[in-house]
C-alpha cells in the first residue's frame, strides 16, 4: 500500500531511536522525503560523515541502510524550522530523562524537550500536521502536546488558511543490537490516536513493508501505557532470573539449566531468562520508575512498591557482583588491577546508558582497584562521561589514567590483552562475541597469580579457564 497523504516527514531528534527509525522508513519508502533534525551539530555531522563507520550510533546493518537512503530521501540537518515548515508529519523523538530535582525527582520523566518540540511545531508549522510521539512518554503526555498545539491553532484561525494538528502515539519497541532487524521485521507496530484518518496515514507508511495484521490501532492512552508496561514486564523477567541466580549459587544448581527448564513451559517462554549483571539501557529503569510515579500519583501505592522492587533487585545484583569480586580477592582491591571486559550495557551497541558496568566500576574504584576497561565499541571519552559524577583527576596531560577520590583509578585499554596483562582478575560484563572464545592458556601467563575470572554473563569457556589454572566464578553456577 503506497502512502499518498504523507510526502514529507520531519523527525526531531537524531538519537538512538530517531536516527535508525527514520533511516529504515526512508529506505522502505523512497517516495517520502525524510528530514532528521537535531540541534547537536556534532551529532548531525557524524550522521553525514562519508565514512559510515563514524556514524554516531553503532547498530549492525545501520550503515548499509543509511548508505542506500542518505542523499536520496534521507537528510540530516540542524535546520529545525525549515524541516517543520515542509513536513506533513512530525515525529518527536527526543530524550525524556528522569527528573533530577523538583516534583517527582528520581522517578518522573522530564518532559522539557518534548514540550520544547511541541512549541517549535506550533510555531513553524504552516499546514495540517500530524504530530507523532516517538519518545517514551508517561500516560497522557499527549494532552500536553495537544494543549500547546491547540493554542497555536486558535491563534492561527485569524488567517485565511489556518494550520491544524492531530496527535498520535507510536512508541518504539526496539532492542539495541538488533534495532535494524526489529525495524525491518517488527512483530508489531502500535499506533494510538483519536483521528482515524491520521492513524491510517501513519499506518500506510509502515504498510509499505509491514503486514497490516502486525499494525495495531489503539487509543492514545493505551498506546502510551503499553510502552511503559512492555519494558516493565521485560525488566521484571531479568530481575526474576537474577534473583534465582543467587539462589542457584548457594544451592549447587545451575541457573542456565533452571532457565532452560522453565523456559520450555509455553506459558512462560524462554526469552529474557538469561542471568547477568542486570538490565541497562535508556528505557528499562527509567520507564519502571516513571510507572511507579504514575501509580503513586493515581493512588496505587501497593502497585508502585511492586514495580520499585524490580529496580531494587537489579541494583542489588550489581552490588552483589562487586562485593563478590572484593571477597574473592582476599577482601581488598587496593593496588590490584582488574580487567573490565565490556562497558556497553549489551553486545552489538555502543550505548552505555544505565549500563551495569557503571555501578560495578564505581564500587570497585571505591575499593581502590585499578581498572583497565576494554570495550570494542565504547570509546574512552564515553567511559569518562559515565564516571564523571565521581571526582576524576587527570594524572598528567597525556595520560588516559584517571584517579577517583585518590583511591582507585581507571584507564581505557586498546585491546583485550593489554587490559588483561598483569591483572589480578578479569570481569566479563558485556556479552561480546570476542569474549566467548578467548585463548585462556595464553592469557593465564600474563595475569598475576592467583588470578580470577568473573563471568557475569556466563559466556566464557569454563573448562578452558580451569584448564589454564585460573579461578572461575560464573553467575548462577553453584557447582564451584
Amino acid at each position: 500500500m503506497v502512502s499518498t497523504c504523507i510526502q514529507n516527514i520531519c523527525c526531531i531528534g537524531a538519537g538512538y531511536v530517531g536516527g535508525p527509525t527514520m533511516a529504515v522508513i526512508a529506505d522502505r519508502c523512497p517516495n517520502i522525503q525524510v528530514n532528521v533534525v537535531d540541534l547537536n551539530e556534532s551529532r548531525i555531522k557524524d550522521w553525514n560523515n562519508s565514512d559510515l563507520s563514524k556514524l554516531p550510533i553503532y547498530e549492525p546493518g545501520l550503515d548499509e541502510v543509511v548508505e542506500r537512503a542518505r542523499g536520496r530521501n534521507l537528510h540530516f540537518s540542524t535546520n529545525v524550522k525549515s524541516a517543520i515548515e515542509n513536513a506533513d508529519m512530525v515525529f518527536i523523538s527526543v530524550n525524556t530523562p528522569t527528573k533530577s530535582k523538583g516534583v517527582g525527582a528520581g522517578k518522573a520523566s522530564d518532559l522539557r524537550w518534548v514540550e520544547a518540540c511541541a512549541r517549535e511545531v506550533a510555531k513553524y508549522s504552516k499546514k495540517h500536521t500530524i504530530v507523532v510521539e516517538k519518545s517514551t512518554l508517561p500516560v497522557r503526555t499527549a494532552e500536553v502536546i495537544k494543549s500547546i498545539l491547540s493554542s497555536a491553532q486558535k491563534e492561527d484561525n485569524k488567517h485565511d488558511e489556518p494550520k491544524t494538528f492531530e496527535v498520535l502515539s507510536n512508541p518504539e519497541f526496539l532492542a539495541e543490537g538488533t534495532a535494524i532487524k526489529d525495524l525491518e521485521n517488527p512483530d508489531r507496530i502500535l499506533i494510538g490516536g483519536e483521528n482515524i484518518s491520521a492513524v491510517e496515514a501513519l499506518a500506510q507508511i509502515y504498510g509499505q513493508w509491514v503486514p497490516n495484521e502486525n499494525i495495531l490501532r489503539t487509543n492514545l492512552w493505551s498506546s502510551e501505557l503499553s510502552k511503559l508496561t512492555a519494558n516493565a514486564f521485560l525488566a521484571q523477567r531479568i530481575s526474576s532470573i537474577n534473583s534465582v541466580s543467587a539462589l542457584c549459587e548457594v544451592t549447587g544448581a545451575d541457573v542456565n539449566e533452571v532457565a532452560k527448564a522453565i523456559g520450555t513451559d509455553t506459558r512462560i517462554g524462554s526469552k529474557f531468562l538469561k542471568s547477568g549483571p542486570g538490565f541497562g539501557g535508556s528505557c528499562f529503569k527509567k520507564d519502571i520508575l516513571n510507572l511507579t510515579y504514575l501509580c503513586r500519583h493515581f493512588g496505587l501505592p501497593e502497585v508502585a512498591e511492586y514495580w520499585e522492587n524490580v529496580v531494587k533487585l537489579n541494583d542489588w545484583q550489581q552490588e552483589r557482583i562487586a562485593r563478590l569480586v572484593v571477597q574473592k580477592l582476599f577482601g581488598t582491591l587496593a593496588g590490584k588491577k582488574i580487567s573490565l571486559l565490556g562497558f556497553a550495557f549489551k553486545a552489538n551497541t555502543n550505548d552505555t546508558r544505565e549500563s551495569p558496568a557503571i555501578m560495578i566500576a564505581k564500587r570497585l574504584l571505591e575499593e581502590g582497584a585499578e581498572l583497565a576497561i576494554y570495550d570494542p565499541k565504547v570509546e574512552g571519552y564515553q567511559i569518562k562521561s559515565c564516571l564523571s559524577d565521581t571526582t576524576l583527576n587527570v594524572n598528567n596531560a597525556n595520560s588516559n589514567k584517571y584517579t577517583v577520590n585518590n583511591d582507585g583509578r581507571w584507564g581505557s585499554a586498546e585491546d583485550i590483552y593489554s587490559s588483561l596483562k598483569g591483572a589480578d582478575a578479569a570481569l566479563i560484563l558485556t556479552e561480546w562475541e570476542e569474549f566467548k572464545n578467548l585463548n585462556w592458556s595464553e592469557i593465564a601467563p600474563i595475569m598475576r597469580q592467583p588470578a580470577w575470572i568473573f563471568d557475569a554473563r556466563a559466556i566464557a569457556n569454563q573448562e578452558a579457564i580451569k584448564a589454564a589454572g585460573l579461578n572461575i566464578w560464573r553467575v548462577g553456577d553453584g557447582s564451584e
